[in-house]
């Protein structure tokens, strides 16, 4: 395997960084997790748009687009895979001890692995913890990824693939690397960016292209939806056949089944 570290191509046992860099010390980081398939990366435009956001809500420098987009490349050209999951990891840097930056600029880190294809449906459970909707990293995608790291071995323990989280208000909000969406009397739809979740690059093509409408919706909307789906970049739209306890009527249901369709169809040609 080969990544791409600050500026240049490296085999894995090569690819290092300073154990000072702000993104191991303290979590100082942003980052893009990209599909690609037969070496062709999914909405590269769309990802790197937030990528920019996320590291200006952290306060780092705008990353080189060109060169993130050399460096996908280059990692994309000598890493062949039929699917893979392709990581961008942009940090604070070297930097002293403690929360404050460095000077000697951020670091840039790709990499891309071999994923398996996903199944048509998963099991999904809630979790005791709450997403901080008016926290300072909300909405952005950070390397300050703990909190789902637990979350998701909660979920793994109890045979799921996937945790969802309400917000401090109590209200729907997200998985741990994922958007929820419920389907209610025939309609989809999915909590707002004002729950605290996160701008999912698949979640906004989802609402594009099949008229989703984002809704504040109570967690237990969970328990009487007569179908529910996650998207991500490598979930795509995945049918959920478990909540907790409680496995709805049918999965994929027939909404969830034209979600999943019209996402192929119209992904294939993006």
């Amino acid at each position: 395997m080969k990544l791409w570290v600050n500026g240049e191509l490296r085999d894995a046992d090569a690819a290092t960084i300073s154990v000072l860099d702000h993104g191991l010390t303290v979590g100082d980081g942003v980052f893009e997790t990209l599909k690609t398939v037969r070496g062709r990366p999914f909405a590269l435009d769309l990802h790197l748009d937030r990528l920019v956001r996320s590291a200006r809500g952290l306060g780092l420098p705008d990353p080189d687009l060109d060169e993130v987009r050399r460096a996908c490349a280059a990692v994309v050209e000598a890493n062949p895979v039929e699917l893979g999951r392709l990581r961008v990891t942009y940090t604070g840097g070297l930097s002293p001890l403690g929360s404050d930056r460095g000077d000697a600029g951020p670091s840039l880190v790709v990499a891309l692995g071999e994923v398996a294809p996903r199944p048509d449906t998963t099991a999904v459970v809630t979790v005791p913890w709450t997403r901080n909707e008016r926290g300072a990293l909300t909405g952005l995608k950070t390397t300050s990824y703990a909190e789902n790291v637990v979350a998701l071995a909660h979920a793994h323990r109890q045979g799921a693939s996937e945790a969802l989280f309400a917000n401090t208000a109590g209200r729907l909000c997200e998985g741990t690397g994922s958007n929820v969406f419920v389907v209610l009397d025939g309609r989809i739809h999915t909590p707002p960016l004002a729950s605290g979740c996160l701008a999912g690059i698949t979640r906004h093509l989802v609402i594009e292209w099949t008229g989703a409408q984002e809704t504040d919706l109570p967690l237990d909307v969970l328990r009487t939806a007569d179908e529910i789906f996650l998207t991500s970049t490598l979930r795509d739209v995945q049918a959920v056949h478990r909540v907790d306890d409680r496995e709805p009527a049918s999965a994929p249901g027939p909404v969830t089944a034209k979600a999943m369709r019209v996402f192929a169809e119209r992904a294939a040609l993006l």
